[in-house]
């Protein structure tokens, strides 16, 4: 264990720079204004990355010299010139995607970006690399076989949840303003809730898909953004509907600031599974509840309209998928996947996906099912309001991939228990960081809405947000 594990010290890069204490959508703003150029914000960027990674190890690919070149050039968007990072589960051109796995060390770099990289690029966002992400994004945690762990800012030697947890990083730490996450089980929200920032997973078919979505029967594949301010989500959503909107759903438009309509909302503090939510999340989600009555929202307790059997069937798809990595990896990732270097987790899911594979059928049947069933909560409340998560962020090595299988994936599934059935169900959710353990840990606090509703969740995180802001990584304790 390093020193500063031993020491439980907050690691930030916060600092007087081109970048300061600003979001996103301030970094542009300067930039815009030729207060501070892009090549000062990329350089800045850089230099708090290079501060951070060797304690906190969230960094995949560096793509630094081609990012000061393309600072140079005049930058547009609302995140014009604004450095960020994409997780290393999609192609970024000249990058290779490894996806978190010692299976993919000798890949060829991408000979083009993914849809959605050219979907956030439209934004004038500028790439400085890609970030760490736990093997194919199968543990909801940023822990490896071989490898350092992603530690977390607030407290290393802990868990910074997954699978975006090195995107989470950077942006908590101040190193970027904001990085690209992407969500299939809540790998955008739990690592915002363990790491203190903003985490949408938007509707399905919001945002393009990502190129393996297309592919899969219940697509529960999501991509977005970590962002340390409401705004940032709400105008890096605004924006990319300019870029692409789905005409089967209402527009979100820009949304700005807290709505005007009081809400109905149902509480839900312990999950599917039959461990209880421990002792100090119960109560960060009980004072969101005080204070959504406070601001005048009706809150009432709810009980989530899917039973036990809704568990069994997303850990037997994600086996199913952990099957289709390991024997379809030559075809979906290229000549360079090595399935005998996929990690103990991976090919355990990969034997209970191919022992299950009789039941697929069914499950993916009641999958697809959960969008009506889930759907049908919200004609009795308009938000739902529970845990991000089921625990405090747990020290590192309890989601580790060395642990056994049958005692991993029970821990798996305790942790991961609330963020699922959006991603099934296709309705949108977000995390915020609302609450705060002893142990000077994030405790994030989910709502979710009614499928294409993102406009109701962005206007009450912006009243949330200005009546309870959130602690700040580089306050003093």
């Amino acid at each position: 264990m390093s020193e500063i594990s031993k020491n439980n010290t907050r690691v930030h890069a916060f600092r007087d720079d081109a970048l300061g204490e600003l979001d996103a959508t301030g970094v542009a703003e300067r930039i815009a204004k030729g207060e501070i150029s892009a090549v000062e914000a990329v350089d800045a960027a850089a230099a708090r990355i290079e501060s951070i990674d060797p304690i906190l190890h969230v960094v995949a690919a560096r793509d630094f010299e081609r990012a000061r070149e393309k600072a140079q050039r005049p930058v547009h968007g609302p995140f014009g010139g604004v450095p960020t990072m994409i997780k290393d589960d999609i192609d970024v051109a000249g990058l290779p995607t490894r996806n978190g796995s010692e299976a993919l060390q000798n890949v060829a770099p991408a000979r083009k970006h993914s849809a959605f990289t050219r979907q956030f690029l439209a934004q004038g966002p500028i790439i400085l690399g890609k970030s760490r992400l736990p093997e194919f994004g199968l543990i909801p945690s940023g822990e490896f076989q071989n490898e350092p762990a992603v530690q977390n800012p607030w407290r290393p030697g802990y868990s910074s949840g997954g699978s975006s947890a090195g995107s989470a990083v950077l942006v908590a730490t101040g190193a970027l303003p904001i990085a690209h996450g992407e969500d299939g089980g809540g790998s955008i929200r739990i690592p915002a809730a363990c790491t203190g920032v903003v985490g949408l997973k938007v509707t399905r078919n919001r945002l393009v898909n990502a190129e393996v979505g297309r592919f899969l029967p219940v697509n529960i594949v999501y991509e977005g953004v970590l962002t340390r301010s409401v705004r940032d989500t709400a105008s890096f959503l605004a924006a990319a509907e300019r870029y692409y909107r789905n005409p089967r759903l209402q527009p979100v438009g820009k949304v700005e600031g807290p709505g005007k309509r009081r809400l109905r909302i149902g509480m839900i503090i312990d999950s599917l599974t039959e461990q209880p939510t421990d002792s100090e999340t119960r109560a960060a989600v009980e004072q969101t509840a005080q204070l959504l009555e406070r601001l005048g929202h009706r809150v009432e307790p709810a009980v989530i309209p899917l039973d036990q059997s809704f568990i069994f069937d997303f850990v037997t798809y994600y086996g199913g998928l952990a099957l289709a990595i390991q024997k379809l990896g030559p075809v979906l990732f290229g000549r360079g996947f090595d399935a005998a270097r996929l990690n103990d987790m991976s090919k355990s899911l990969a034997k209970m996906g191919r022992e299950r594979l009789w039941k697929m059928p069914g499950a993916i049947r009641r999958l697809r099912r959960t969008r009506e069933t889930y759907g049908r909560f919200f004609d009795k409340v308009d938000v739902v309001l529970s845990p991000t998560v089921g625990t405090t962020p747990p020290p590192l090595g309890w989601l580790d991939p060395h642990v056994p299988y049958d005692e991993l994936i029970e821990r798996f599934i305790n942790f991961m228990n609330f963020t699922p059935p959006n991603n099934a169900s296709g309705s949108p959710a977000i995390s915020l960081p609302l609450g705060h353990s002893t142990g000077d840990l994030p405790i994030g606090i989910q709502l979710a809405a009614r499928e294409g509703d993102e406009r109701t969740l962005l206007e009450l995180s912006f009243e949330l947000e200005e009546a309870q802001p959130w602690r700040r990584l580089q306050d003093r304790e």
